[in-house]
């Protein structure tokens, strides 16, 4: 069974940039079919699908967040990393790695996702 785990700093500076690590075991970042997000959610809202990142490579990122994300993977340490740049208040949130199957880059929300990891609370401070 896969597990994923979050790692990063919880408290982060106005404008600063967000750096986040998720480690996935039990199963390889290039498998077939899978692909892996990026998800956030603050108290009171649903997810947000922040982006992907397919097994050749591909990302794909939500609209709103498109300037200021990033998403790469280092297969020999089976990881994902996420960065955000320029944070701001509204970023506070706790941040969670995913596995989705099949995703096709045709939408931008976390319908496809089968695994999530335990997630990572950030704030951001002033």
């Amino acid at each position: 069974q896969v597990q994923l785990l979050e790692s990063g700093p919880g408290l982060v500076n106005l404008s600063q940039t967000l750096s986040l690590t998720c480690t996935v075991s039990g199963g390889s970042i290039i498998m077939h079919y899978y692909a892996w997000s990026w998800i956030r959610q603050t108290p009171g809202m649903g997810p947000e699908w922040m982006g992907v990142i397919l097994k050749n490579g591909t990302t794909y990122y939500t609209p709103s967040l498109k300037s200021r994300i990033s998403i790469s993977r280092d297969t020999s340490k089976n990881q994902l990393s996420l960065r955000l740049v320029s944070m701001n208040p509204e970023d506070t949130a706790v941040y969670y790695c995913a596995r989705e199957k099949d995703y096709n880059g045709t939408y931008y929300n976390a319908s496809g996702v089968e695994d999530w990891g335990k997630g990572t609370l950030v704030t951001v401070t002033s």
